[in-house]
């Protein structure tokens, strides 16, 4: 019932100041054309070394994270058949450096715990966030620990805000000073041996030996080149052996240990030093101190609370990094009430981030392949699948394989085979990252001539309003798909100082296509928890607002069939990808859930046992262990498998 609610579709013309509705054909038909004209004049097949790249950087697209899993995944296959490498979402700008730090640590970059499994902890921390204002209804699980355990909750935060005041107490600390808190919580921990030995031992790299060459001074580690300003991180690695498992001391006395390097790193942190850095009251930093302390016990569990008051710094992944190093010296990681806990924003933030709906990302936590790095499918492999550093350690991205080419036969179907390599010289292979912030210079500089924004705001969230404002400008398309007319959509107008636009002199052609919102489709969304929820539709769209799986199928149909008419380059991965649904111009969400938990492209037998049948041709799969990498299965994102299985929608 939104008044700026968009019900047509609708084009503002080069130099025009206002909109005009078209129908639905005449906008899918232009703005197809322009993408295939833009294509065919800048798409770059191979690169200096011959090595096929497959990239369109002159036009970029922007993805939603309040969208189903359906579109995303969807979007994804759209947006690499065509070499798109220029894309960001919100669930990177918001947690980009929580996947970077969790994931490093823990192997997922995700929320460890769930919301409900708060009312087990004994300690709460709320740090680098306001879950009480910003997360209400997941925050009533910190307030039932508090009155059923008598859990103690400390809010550490530049401001006294809503949290803090529901909080057993405040401590105050200057913006972007959190590293220097938490060193000194690691430091204090050592030094008063509140430290869970057996979870330290058993648990984590402490007794791990590093490379002779690692050090750290002034600064700055072992590695760093000057000129680049980029680390080698060879010497960052581990010793090992002759059968090239990592050495270890299991005594934690050998000097280069992981356990005697981070006690010598963090040992500057005194509490007289974090109390004059980060502005914090001593009394008050120990108080912290000392409830962490307490729940190195085996009976006592704390968590963290943490969101975009941590991320969004530059050291935004070392803030994360750092506290959850704190939870496994206190052995906090895998119990009720422990966890280091990402409190997200959009609805599916955490879907959109599992579907790697980024420049480098593929489903999963893939990487998209880089052109330097991985050439070829063999060096993409061998870069991207992890070996065993010791004995018994669990490695389920030993199965990187696997995964891989279960997602190209997603890509490609029956076009993906053994001896193309699976398809991988279709996909794009990127040179360098292009986020938000490159695509706003690429425009400004005139090097990129098509935007499309789905579900996306940039001109309100993007830093510079006026430089992204003038980098529009320059455009030669915009395509807005969205339920609600947005700033960005209408940055040509003029609203005097806010937005001092000139219609007549923005030659930028914007159309603006009304999609659905979630409770007008079905779908499914992860929530914080990682759990995948299925909803269902509960009304039609206003006018001829349509899905974005059904927008994003029409464009794509309209693609593919002129270049099917009039060839065009880089035209074999978009004729060659597998679009196998019933309607092609509206793949359901069914059919797409379907995809991403994967199926049987041949009968699927136990390799322990020959006889005993697993799956047959063309069944859903229970799960992704039954992914294999010789092409007998196909799965869009690995870790939905189990989603909806031969038994139906387990969502």
């Amino acid at each position: 019932h939104s008044p700026g609610r968009l019900k047509y579709p609708e084009v503002r013309e080069a130099g025009s100041d206002q909109w005009k509705r078209i129908s639905w054909h005449e906008a899918v038909e232009r703005i197809a054309k322009h993408m295939k004209a833009d294509r065919d004049a800048n798409f770059i097949d191979k690169n200096a070394d011959g090595v096929p790249v497959n990239r369109w950087l002159s036009t970029g697209m922007l993805t939603a994270s309040a969208s189903s899993n359906e579109t995303g995944i969807l979007t994804q296959k759209f947006m690499r058949s065509l070499g798109i490498i220029a894309t960001d979402a919100q669930a990177r700008v918001c947690h980009g450096p929580t996947v970077a730090a969790l994931a490093s640590t823990f192997g997922r970059g995700a929320m460890t715990n769930s919301w409900v499994d708060i009312k087990n902890a004994d300690f709460i921390l709320v740090m680098g966030g306001n879950a009480a204002e910003a997360h209400p209804v997941g925050f009533k699980w910190a307030i039932e620990a508090k009155k059923q355990r008598g859990a103690k909750l400390i809010v550490v935060d530049p401001r006294f805000n809503r949290t803090a005041a529901v909080a057993d107490q405040y401590v105050p600390i200057r913006a972007g000073s959190d590293i220097v808190f938490l060193g000194g919580i690691i430091n204090w921990l050592i030094a008063n041996d509140k430290i869970h030995w057996d979870y330290v031992k058993a648990y984590t790299n402490a007794s791990l030996i590093v490379k002779e060459e690692y050090g750290f001074d002034e600064g700055l580690f072992s590695g760093f080149d000057a000129e680049k300003s980029k680390y080698d991180r060879a010497s960052w690695n581990y010793e090992l052996d002759a059968n090239g498992a990592a050495k270890r001391d299991p005594s934690l006395e050998h000097p280069r240990c992981v356990w005697n390097l981070m006690k010598a790193h963090f040992a500057r942190y005194t509490p007289e030093l974090v109390s004059s850095l980060t502005g914090s009251p001593k009394e008050g930093f120990l108080a912290v101190c000392q409830h962490l302390g307490e729940t190195a016990a085996p009976n006592k569990v704390g968590t963290i609370l943490y969101a975009l008051g941590w991320t969004q710094h530059t050291v935004g992944a070392q803030n994360i990094r750092t506290m959850a190093m704190i939870q496994l010296l206190l052995g906090n990681i895998g119990m009720p009430g422990g966890g280091v806990n990402a409190l997200r924003g959009h609805s599916n933030i955490q879907g959109l981030s599992d579907l790697g709906l980024l420049s480098t990302s593929l489903p999963g936590y893939l990487t998209l392949p880089n052109e330097t790095q991985h050439p070829t499918l063999a060096d993409y492999l061998a870069k991207n699948t992890p070996k065993t550093l010791l004995d018994g350690q669990f490695n389920y991205w030993s199965n990187t394989p696997k995964f891989f080419v279960s997602l190209m036969k997603w890509f490609w179907g029956d076009k993906a085979t053994a001896d193309n390599n699976w398809g991988y010289d279709w996909l794009p292979k990127w040179d360098k990252l292009y986020d938000v912030l490159h695509m706003v210079e690429l425009m400004h500089q005139g090097k990129m001539n098509g935007f499309i924004v789905q579900g996306f705001n940039p001109l309100a969230s993007f830093p510079d309003a006026n430089k992204v404002r003038e980098a529009f400008s320059k455009l030669k398309y915009m395509v807005i798909i969205d339920p609600i007319a947005t700033e960005t959509s209408s940055f040509w107008q003029n609203h005097g100082e806010s937005n001092p636009a000139d219609p007549a002199k923005i030659q930028t052609e914007v159309f603006r296509l009304p999609s659905t919102c979630f409770a007008e489709e079905d779908g499914s969304i992860v929530n914080s928890s990682r759990w995948l929820q299925w909803h269902f539709k509960g009304a039609d769209a206003p006018g001829e607002a349509k899905s974005d799986q059904e927008i994003i199928g029409e464009l794509f149909v309209a693609l593919r069939e002129l270049y099917k008419k009039d060839a065009g380059k880089g035209a074999e991965p978009i004729l060659n990808l597998s679009w196998p649904y019933r309607d092609p111009k509206n793949p359901t969400p069914e059919e797409l859930a379907k995809e991403m938990n994967g199926r049987a492209l041949a009968d699927l037998f136990d390799p322990k046992d020959p006889t005993k049948q697993l799956a047959k041709k063309g069944e859903q799969l229970p799960g992704f262990a039954l992914l294999r990498d010789d092409g007998s299965t196909m799965s869009a994102c690995w870790i939905f498998s189990g989603c909806w299985t031969q038994a139906g929608n387990q969502m």
